[in-house]
């Protein structure tokens, strides 16, 4: 019996009178007892509701019962995953071969090709930070060189 002059929690010690008389919280209509009164009923929760959740809350339990960890994948994604990581390794030995493979011609090439990329980008930096009057000034001479070219022809 003394123990149930003890609060519960934090709740039930607020929902008590204050000693000056000054309630924190009304109380609820529905304790009265009054029989013309609907009971409030708890709202369900829509995610625990839900078939998928209660599916993967059912199998979480039957995993924690037969001793598996939530970290342990199936073994359908194990393989798998085992199977992709075993490609990008094939994939990039094969790069590193191709590459050694490379003859000194190819390579040149290579190195051509990355200077003629580079010099291209820095002229369309360069064009970009002209005024806008000199690029129209570039495109209407371009138009009348080709109209001038067209005409003789």
């Amino acid at each position: 019996k003394h123990l149930s002059f003890l609060p519960a929690s934090m709740y039930t010690e607020i929902q008590r009178e204050r000693p000056d008389g000054e309630n924190i919280l009304t109380h609820p209509d529905y304790i009265d007892g009054n029989p013309d009164l609907i009971k409030p009923k708890k709202l369900l929760n829509p995610v625990k509701a839900s078939k998928s959740h209660q599916e993967l809350h059912r199998e979480l339990l039957m995993n924690h019962k037969r001793g598996l960890g939530v970290e342990s994948k199936p073994e359908l994604q194990r393989v798998l995953e085992h199977r992709r990581r075993n490609q990008l390794i094939r994939q990039k030995k094969e790069e590193e071969e191709a590459k050694k493979l490379q003859s000194p011609f190819e390579k040149e090439l290579l190195k051509r090709h990355q200077r003629l990329d580079q010099l291209e980008k820095e002229q369309e930096k360069k064009e970009d930070h002209a005024p806008e009057f000199i690029k129209v000034k570039e495109n209407l001479r371009r138009t009348s060189t080709v109209t001038g070219d067209e005409k003789a022809a």
